[in-house]
């Protein structure tokens, strides 16, 4: 009875050491989140008044309030900003932000040549208040960024009662398990009493049989060990985003994992030719950003085969391994007839959903048989995921606006699936995207997913609207969550980027090698100034309203006349829809008006380049350039801006960047324009024709830092981290026998 006795000691010390734990961490525990919170908070007051430092001395210096204002409400688009204001060093409040409380005075702000953080209690509410200096040309001001604190007392209380829950939990599991273990023993000793007593009447020597003093419930190891992950961060501000870095993410958060790629583009595409079958890469960001998963998993990507020789190269079951050099993955090619790509691909896709996100004053067409089509692949791809799915829980990335009744589908036949849509585009506004006939069942298929992601935080907050107007379900602004059936969907931002350095980057020629070979080709002297713009003929690029802007610009500055050119490169895109068609025939027509208005002894001030430029060209006329337009009326993120940026290694160049593009919120130092606004676009276009070279040098360098340090792998890992932990939350569900 002597190791009975130990046994149930230890596991009696155990609990009370549990509970006394629990009574000492609980406290300890809410005062350590707190602490997080509020030195969280402090760090994005510190980043917000370093990121826009410069733009407010310049918006100060030059007298413009509205684009002051614009700034400081900039600043308070971030989710923990209240307010943000400019005092000078009399007290007197120069600017403010809209949800500024009115209770605030310049008078409250600590003024002095450091920062500084003051809580007060305004309006019922614990505020933090950060004063930073501003020395401009004439006096000191401070920016004073105000920030809720109230979310800290809830955050610090959930987190408490988790910890004491958790601890407690582990309490109880702790008896229990001593007492089964105790029951177990106590039959073991019966049992060895009884053959001692056998064997006392046969004669033999009695023994106890010896039985294992450490058992474990191996599941109760496991699930220990789950709750665990997580609390080491997965990034840093010092993390560096790599292919291998990706690679290493994915060995330690999805070990194991199967991982599927659908999309409507294929990373690979077989052509033929008269030369025989041409392989060709699509230059594609999105590839830059999925390939290193794929080659680390050994996945299966799922696109539609496109090439005229996509057939002829696949196996019986239409796949094929790739990369052809070193095969690591499958592509599996889905196929897609003429008449069904008019339906799903150019119908409902893009002249239905496209216009309609973007909100580009293009009036969407909605047709029936486009939507029946639309189903029918979105279907015949979730299908393929089923088929290609080796485990009942492999992890789903799908791809865009043509697959939004897919992740549902895809639900319906893998439940146990982690499925992550990302939505390229916009999400637009719940009265606008209620005009789609088929809103509903839209918003149903998306809902099938696991995430949900977007660009900008703004499209995820339009979704949450959208859904709580259209459909019957559960919205959880705080967790950013949306459930419908029992199923939870987390809507999370992801901003895209780029794969940096970029490809095209690598064998390029030095910067003034670039200018000289661009302005030879184009006839134009040495000290010739010279804008690029490089998109799709698309019309929610701006492509007129910046042409238009040239014609203002030179009318306005005549001084600009033969000193400057505007080189527009635009590919062809989707030319069997009758807008893209018109939107080149009056492109061309536009700029052949401009040049005979504007033009003089063999001088043209728009030059329109209408074909597809290889990365290397477009890399190159980036180099070249003195300035880059983005005058999108409407984008998603735009990576047009982020490639001229990661082009300019010499850390000069202007970039002009629409404010309804997404990076805008991510590239502040650009020139931001309201494209609608000829005149706005005017003043930047002059403003960074004139922009000295040491203030081209800082902005550049901070955007550069900026794109490396948020680049592409950034944005696929983010995704995979969530998918990560929603994995282990619902291993932990099955073990505790709550999953489904």
């Amino acid at each position: 009875m002597n190791r009975l006795q130990r046994f149930l000691a230890y596991g009696v010390i155990g609990i009370a050491l549990l509970v006394v734990l629990t009574l000492i961490v609980a406290p300890f525990s809410r005062s350590l989140v707190e602490q997080w919170a509020r030195q969280d908070v402090e760090l994005r007051s510190r980043l917000a008044y370093t990121s826009t430092q410069g733009s407010v001395v310049r918006a100060v210096a030059d007298g413009d309030t509205q684009r002051l204002s614009m700034i400081l409400q900039g600043v308070a688009e971030d989710e923990r900003i209240l307010g943000v204001a400019l005092c000078d060093e009399s007290g007197m409040l120069q600017g403010a932000t809209r949800l500024m409380p009115r209770t605030f005075s310049c008078t409250q702000v600590a003024r002095s040549n450091a920062e500084s953080f003051a809580t007060i209690i305004s309006e019922g509410r614990r505020l933090l208040v950060g004063s930073f200096p501003i020395a401009t040309r004439d006096a000191q001001r401070y920016m004073v960024i105000l920030n809720d604190l109230s979310f800290i007392e809830e955050r610090s209380g959930e987190a408490q009662n988790f910890v004491v829950a958790t601890l407690l939990g582990v309490a109880i599991i702790v008896a229990a398990v001593a007492a089964i273990l105790a029951a177990v023993f106590m039959r073991s000793l019966m049992s060895s009493l009884r053959q001692a007593l056998r064997d006392i009447r046969t004669g033999r020597a009695p023994s106890l049989a010896r039985r294992d003093d450490s058992l474990v419930s191996a599941q109760i190891q496991k699930l220990l060990k789950d709750l665990e992950v997580g609390r080491t961060p997965t990034e840093t501000s010092q993390t560096e985003w790599t292919p291998q870095a990706l690679h290493d993410l994915l060995a330690t958060a999805l070990p194991a994992a199967e991982v599927i790629i659908v999309s409507n583009r294929e990373p690979y595409i077989h052509n033929r030719t008269s030369e025989g079958i041409e392989l060709q890469t699509p230059a594609s960001g999105l590839v830059s950003a999925l390939e290193p998963v794929m080659r680390a998993t050994g996945g299966t990507w799922i696109a539609h085969g496109s090439g005229s020789a996509d057939q002829e190269t696949v196996d019986s079951n239409d796949r094929i391994a790739v990369p052809p050099a070193s095969p690591a993955y499958k592509l599996r090619r889905v196929w897609v007839t003429e008449e069904e790509q008019d339906g799903y691909y150019y119908g409902l896709a893009n002249e239905g959903l496209w216009p309609l996100c973007h909100i580009a004053f293009v009036r969407p067409i909605f047709r029936d048989s486009d939507w029946q089509a639309y189903k029918l692949i979105n279907q015949r791809f979730a299908d393929a995921v089923v088929q290609e799915a080796r485990t009942p829980d492999p992890v789903v990335l799908v791809q865009d606006y043509h697959f939004a009744l897919a992740p549902r589908m895809i639900r319906n036949k893998l439940p146990k699936a982690t499925i992550i849509t990302f939505w390229h585009i916009p999400w637009p506004n719940a009265e606008t995207f209620g005009i789609c006939p088929w809103k509903e069942e839209i918003l149903e298929g998306l809902l099938g997913s696991s995430i949900i992601g977007f660009h900008t935080r703004f499209h995820c907050n339009n979704f949450f609207e959208t859904t709580d107007r259209f459909i019957e379900s559960r919205i959880d602004r705080e967790q950013s969550a949306v459930s419908l059936g029992g199923h939870e969907t987390l809507i999370r931002p992801y901003p895209i980027s780029i794969d940096w350095p970029p490809k095209a980057l690598a064998h390029q020629p030095p910067v003034d090698v670039c200018r000289a070979r661009v302005r030879e080709r184009l006839g134009l002297s040495a000290d010739h100034k010279i804008a690029v713009g490089i998109e799709r003929f698309d019309y929610t690029k701006g492509i007129l309203d910046r042409m238009q802007a040239i014609d203002l610009l030179l009318s306005a500055y005549p001084e600009w006349t033969g000193q400057f050119t505007f080189v527009q490169v635009a590919a062809p895109t989707r030319s069997k829809l009758a807008t893209y068609a018109q939107l080149q025939r009056e492109a061309v027509t536009l700029a052949e008006e401009i040049n005979a208005r504007h033009g003089s002894d063999g001088w043209q001030p728009i030059r329109l380049l209408i074909r597809h430029h290889e990365p290397v060209e477009v890399f190159e006329l980036f180099r070249a350039s003195d300035l880059c337009i983005v005058s999108s009326l409407h984008d998603g993120m735009n990576l047009v801006a982020k490639e001229f940026v990661a082009a300019r290694d010499d850390d000069q160049g202007v970039l002009i960047l629409s404010s309804f593009a997404g990076a805008s919120r991510e590239m502040s130092e650009a020139l931001i324009v309201n494209p609608y606004d000829g005149q706005d676009m005017v003043r930047a276009l002059d403003t960074a024709l004139r922009m000295p070279a040491n203030e081209q040098s800082e902005r550049m360098r901070l955007m550069r830092q900026q794109v490396r340090e948020q680049n592409v792998y950034r944005w696929a890992g983010r995704m995979l981290v969530d998918a990560a932990r929603i994995r282990q939350r619902q291993r932990i569900l099955d073990i505790s026998g709550n999953g489904r």
